[in-house]
């Protein structure tokens, strides 16, 4: 059968792969010869909006599609919350070294699909290069309302969560969900994570307005490392993260930063000479930076030069401090909380 393109381009995260992205999986792979995926979030550690890795997302979409996997070509794709440049250039970069792969001819026809839903759609119209297939709404729950059902079933006797599941995602999925929920450690962790966030929110249910909370971390960089913290508890408990947290009702943003970075690495440096080697500061306020709702980070970058690392240790809410090459911790993304894989690059570079 002769085919309208030669490949159609599936930007999304899949977490996990419904009954609606398999609709519009189908749909591509009638119009065109073969299914470019591109799979999001590439870059991040497990959390309750991204659970699940790119190579079991991966799986989720050949099982699902198994009879056209061979027709499947799937490539990861990182994020860029504070680069729209970066990320679209990421997509460009994914889709050519993609076609190189095929052995695509120089003159295949490359179309975009995808559901032109609402706002977070947006990114469909990024890339006028490729013709866009719209793919009608189809009913299905959102990827958001099936991973909060999958998270109420923790109890194995929540049978009504696991129904929901069922209807609104491929069988092979579904099996794969099952077995995650059983017998995979990360799914109890995820468990105690999404408690811990329901009572978070659930503290703020009655606040006249939805709360917007303020943060500072500290990018501290001495003789080519970086200063990171592991987190003790929950949200992202086991993760390494910039030494941070809450901004205190009575302190300016710098002071607060400061007090945070000593409270949790013990880090002795006297405070003039912390402030002597500021370079800079940035904002950063991605609306999905936070799992806790919405927060918003006043990063401070401190640098020294050169010398002897000074001693740390963890404190506060950080069980562990330690100081790590500048290139180790640029390629700790699924090991780094929340958004701090993009605030170190955007200070350190490799955007």
């Amino acid at each position: 059968m002769l085919m309208e393109y030669d490949y159609l381009v599936f930007i999304g995260r899949f977490e996990p792969f419904h009954n609606g992205h398999a609709a519009v999986a189908r749909l591509a792979l009638s119009r065109a010869r073969k299914l470019i995926f591109l799979v999001g979030s590439a870059d991040t550690p497990r959390s309750l909006r991204n659970p699940w890795t790119v190579a079991e997302r991966a799986v989720m979409i050949q099982a699902a599609l198994d009879g056209d996997a061979a027709r499947l070509i799937i490539r990861p794709l990182r994020d860029h919350l504070y680069n729209e440049a970066h990320w679209i250039a990421g997509v460009q970069r994914a889709v050519a070294d993609a076609l190189r792969a095929d052995g695509a001819p120089a003159d295949a026809k490359v179309g975009l699909v995808g559901m032109d839903k609402d706002a977070s759609s947006y990114y469909l119209r990024e890339f006028p290069q490729w013709p866009l297939v719209d793919v009608q709404h189809t009913e299905t729950l959102s990827a958001t309302e099936l991973r909060r059902y999958l998270f109420e079933s923790g109890d194995l006797d929540f049978h009504g969560a696991l129904l929901m599941l069922r209807g609104n995602v491929p069988a092979p999925v579904y099996d794969m969900l099952e077995a995650f929920r059983k017998s995979a450690p990360a799914y109890g962790q995820l468990v105690a994570e999404y408690r811990f966030i329901e009572q978070y929110r659930a503290a703020w249910k009655d606040a006249p307005y939805a709360p917007t909370f303020v943060t500072t971390d500290a990018v501290v960089v001495h003789s080519g490392h970086v200063l990171l913290v592991r987190r003790r508890s929950e949200p992202g408990k086991g993760l390494w993260a910039l030494p941070g947290g809450f901004v205190g009702q009575q302190q300016t943003l710098l002071d607060s930063c400061l007090r945070e970075l000593r409270e949790e690495t013990r880090l002795k440096i006297p405070l003039p000479v912390l402030k002597g080697s500021l370079k800079g500061q940035q904002v950063f306020d991605h609306p999905d930076r936070s799992q806790r709702g919405r927060t918003i980070t006043h990063a401070f970058h401190f640098e020294f030069a050169a010398g002897e690392l000074p001693p740390v240790r963890g404190g506060d809410d950080a069980d562990k401090a330690r100081w790590i090459p500048v290139s180790e911790a640029l390629d700790m993304g699924p090991q780094l909380y929340e958004d701090h894989l993009h605030i170190l690059e955007f200070f350190l570079g490799r955007g």
